[in-house]
């Protein structure tokens, strides 16, 4: 827990708030005309034929949490706050502001892609994700009449072991390239979890999630693999947070996860 300590007496303070903005480019750069357009030697012309084929990916990651406080969280007031780390006990806390930050991880996984048409690929990409997510908190305590900022940070790690199946949609060969389309869903058990324990966390995540999954990217034939790349958003479709009776969960109405991958597969 990382903690920044501001005093005030009736001073108004004003919150910035994190937007994230996020741009896709998927490597338009290969266009007919390019590398991928030339004439030149056709590699791995049955390669797509063969009905299944197996590889790797390795990947960097950007976790995210989608947060939804309650209406009027700013209204509530927590009288048992024991304080923490660098923090006294106030008379009373509320929470003033809440948001995250990502950073970034990385991910490895085992390729097993089923054949069904021409166009069509069923797919099943075991993976083992690491990466870390910081909550940062600010709370409004009042103590002795006198009114109190802290600046507090939480830093959350997660371990996912993954379970991801897809229905990838091929689009026509260009030579050596191909571009692709896929969608599916995934199963998720985050490792680094103490959810099921008594755990004296102020964050504690629930161990399993549900994500649904979109993504694109290119195949690109060489002359002894197939070598992808490929991005792919993820949302998880639970409510991950342990609920306590604490200022940091209590205004929480919902958080869910959320992933973005920039991957590189070998096949």
């Amino acid at each position: 827990m990382t903690v920044s300590v501001v005093k005030r007496k009736k001073v108004i303070v004003r919150l910035s708030f994190l937007k994230y903005l996020l741009f896709f480019a998927l490597l338009v750069g290969f266009l007919p005309g390019t590398v991928a357009q030339r004439s030149g030697v056709t590699n791995l012309p049955n390669y797509d034929a063969a009905p299944y084929h197996f590889g790797f990916i390795l990947g960097m990651n950007d976790m995210l949490f989608t947060i939804k406080t309650k209406p009027g969280f700013q209204d509530l007031v927590f009288y048992n706050y024991e304080g923490s780390e660098g923090i006294p006990a106030p008379d009373s806390v509320r929470l003033y502001g809440i948001q995250h930050k990502p950073y970034y991880g990385f991910t490895i996984g085992i390729v097993s892609n089923l054949r069904l048409n021409d166009y069509l690929d069923l797919r099943f990409v075991p993976s083992l994700s690491f990466g870390e997510r910081d909550i940062e908190y600010t709370l409004l305590a009042y103590d002795d009449g006198e009114e109190i900022i802290y600046n507090i940070k939480e830093k959350t790690q997660s371990t996912f072991v993954e379970f991801p199946f897809h229905l990838k949609y091929r689009g026509s060969r260009m030579n050596n390239a191909r571009p692709y389309w896929m969608a599916g869903a995934k199963y998720a058990i985050d490792l680094a979890s103490d959810s099921k324990k008594n755990s004296g966390n102020t964050i504690v995540l629930i161990q399993n999630d549900v994500y649904g999954e979109l993504g694109a990217g290119f195949d690109f034939y060489t002359t002894f693999f197939k070598f992808g790349i490929e991005l792919k958003m993820s949302y998880g479709l639970f409510d991950i947070l342990k609920r306590k009776a604490t200022v940091y969960t209590q205004p929480v109405e919902r958080l869910s996860s959320k992933m973005f991958l920039l991957s590189f597969t070998f096949e």
